[in-house]
């Protein structure tokens, strides 16, 4: 027997890779959140006396918001946090990408803003909804233009009386 001992060293630590691309995310982020300040600052409160809330809250509370993703952001940019690849998720990396399938929903959006005012929300939208439908390969055309049917007519008077916003009603004028 032979009295030599073994010592074995453990495993060192991956070493940590900082991904400092993702500060171009944090700079984003800090862009949009200041210039929702230096807008909101601007808003006036006269016409909104009886809302306890007024017009500056909501774009103070989403600045808010992403002043706190970029610093949580930094802060996981820093201690090494590095997302996973796509190879993971159910993206197959070997396709193409379909240009034909996003030509077509341009096409479809282009055709939605040409025609809202002529046509009006409901019926433009209706449409619109139907044809991205379609274009992502849906088979039921009709049961498409119902379903974009009920969310633009519902839209339209969300909208209208939830809001006071008026969309355009088109040729519809008078019936909505």
């Amino acid at each position: 027997m032979s009295d030599t001992i073994q010592t074995t060293t453990p495993p060192a630590a991956p070493e940590r890779r900082r991904d400092l691309a993702q500060f171009l995310v944090v700079a984003f982020l800090v862009i949009v959140a200041t210039l929702l300040v230096v807008d909101a600052a601007g808003l006036r409160n006269d016409f909104a006396e009886t809302d306890p809330v007024g017009p500056k809250f909501f774009p103070w509370f989403i600045a808010g918001m992403l002043y706190l993703t970029a610093a949580l952001l930094s802060i996981a940019i820093l201690r090494g946090s590095i997302p996973e690849e796509e190879g993971g998720e159910d993206v197959d990396l070997d396709q193409r990408a379909e240009w034909l399938t996003v030509a077509k929903l341009v096409g479809v959006f282009v055709f939605l803003i040409a025609t809202v005012d002529l046509l009006g929300w409901a019926i433009a939208g209706a449409l619109f909804f139907a044809g991205c439908s379609l274009t992502l390969g849906s088979r039921t055309w009709l049961r498409d233009l119902a379903i974009g049917t009920a969310l633009s007519v519902g839209s339209f008077y969300a909208f209208y009386v939830g809001l006071g916003v008026p969309l355009p009603a088109g040729i519809l004028d008078g019936i909505l």
